[in-house]
């Protein structure tokens, strides 16, 4: 969560990744930033707060002993737990959908009820809530299938099985309790082919305002093998996501889904991250996200600097109609460094040497994610840990750009992919 103070006005974001908090105070409207409850990149920022983020009261009493004018709240778990709806109700000006509409993307059973009801084009799917009936259904489909455990999985809850015995492992898996509750009930999802890239929308419940794409890594491996990530890379813009499809979206997913949540009397206010797959001119809803998307958010950031703040204020305030994006024609692409045995087993702890070698200006800057402060040194505190991020003319530029500044790293224990951006390049 961020907290801030525009012009006298205050700023607070619930655990709201460094990207955000870098906007915010790039920002000349901002007088206070504080951030609950941060990083070690961060901290360089922004305050950080001791708050926990999940408990919508404690949120509240943070923000009113702290004259906060402004809430946003980044990620999905708060969301869920319906701490926007807790600060709103207090009178607080909030960037986030309430838990209900947050359901987009903390139920993907919900989701599909939406694009059902409002025609919506994505895969087709069903539901189950016990592991023989699924089971039945796979043997029935065949392969390849995506299996996905309904709930919240901190992105990790999605199975692409390209035999039906990795379907049938991850049903296991699932209802074994690999994903705890998010794994009570699962959607298995016929298996689209295409490419997939984001599209990021603000919506304040009846306008929308697109405000750009990006194309993410979602294999650990390069050559995009190995097990699903939370992300390795991406950049914006997304050249497969073209103006027409993204117009052709807006239409067919993006305004009906928001339609359908006003209709339902919960409408969805805040930021609307549509993954897409596309193919032959055309995009099908893979899932939406009610946040902005790691590693995605960083090269969007990027490219729009401190009018992010503007956006989600306008976002907050009913003003979108009004609201306008300046995007600057050029590339950005980060390369996420992640901790050795990432997604699997790792060890926290280490240090990361060579930070301060690494330019940062308006064109180089390196977004932290899981790291923390020890005896004076920056050290590894998660499975995805820094961003690595750069601006370029052309995405080739930008990318050599990214990998030069990681030149600068000395981390034995981190590693990257070689190949962010090779599908644009």
């Amino acid at each position: 969560m961020i907290a801030a103070a525009q012009a006298g006005r205050q700023i607070n974001a619930a655990n709201d990744p460094f990207f955000l908090a870098h906007s915010a105070n790039s920002s000349d409207k901002t007088d206070r930033l504080i951030v609950a409850p941060g990083n070690a990149g961060i901290a360089q920022l922004a305050e950080c707060a001791d708050l926990d983020i999940l408990d919508g009261a404690a949120v509240v009493g943070f923000c009113e002993e702290n004259a906060i004018d402004f809430v946003i709240i980044g990620p999905e778990a708060p969301l869920a737990a319906g701490v926007a709806d807790a600060t709103r109700a207090a009178g607080l000006l909030t960037f986030g959908p309430s838990a209900e509409a947050a359901k987009l993307e903390a139920s993907k059973g919900f989701t599909k009820e939406i694009c059902d009801a409002c025609g919506a084009p994505t895969a087709a799917y069903a539901r189950f809530t016990e592991s023989q009936a699924a089971k039945e259904y796979i043997r029935k489909q065949g392969a390849p299938i995506v299996v996905k455990a309904d709930g919240l999985a901190a992105g990790k809850g999605v199975i692409v099985a390209m035999t039906e015995g990795e379907a049938l492992a991850a049903i296991d898996d699932m209802f074994g309790g690999e994903f705890g509750a998010a794994g009570a009930e699962v959607v298995i999802e016929e298996f689209m082919t295409g490419e997939e890239a984001s599209f990021f929308i603000l919506t304040d419940g009846v306008s929308a305002l697109p405000v750009g794409t990006a194309q993410d890594h979602k294999r650990v491996g390069d050559g995009d093998t190995g097990p699903n990530t939370g992300g390795m890379g991406a950049y914006s813009p997304a050249p497969v996501l073209t103006d027409a499809i993204a117009a052709r979206a807006m239409e067919e997913i993006v305004m009906p889904t928001i339609r359908e949540m006003a209709r339902r009397g919960t409408p969805y206010q805040g930021v609307l991250y549509a993954g897409l797959m596309i193919k032959d001119g055309q995009g099908r809803l893979v899932e939406y996200n009610a946040r902005f998307g790691d590693p995605e958010t960083q090269v969007l950031m990027m490219r729009l600097g401190a009018q992010a703040l503007d956006l989600l204020l306008a976002c907050a305030e009913g003003r979108l109609d009004t609201a306008k994006v300046n995007w600057a024609d050029d590339h950005a692409l980060t390369v996420v460094m992640a901790a050795k045995g990432y997604p699997g087993g790792y060890e926290k702890g280490s240090v990361i040497h060579g930070l301060k070698r690494i330019p940062e200006d308006s064109r180089h800057m390196t977004f932290h994610a899981g790291t923390a402060e020890k005896d004076g040194h920056i050290v590894a505190n998660g499975g995805r840990v820094l961003n690595i991020t750069a601006r370029g003319a052309t995405l080739a530029e930008a990318r050599n750009r990214a990998y030069a500044m990681i030149d600068h790293l000395n981390w034995p224990e981190g590693f990257c992919r070689s190949d962010i951006g090779w599908r644009a390049l």
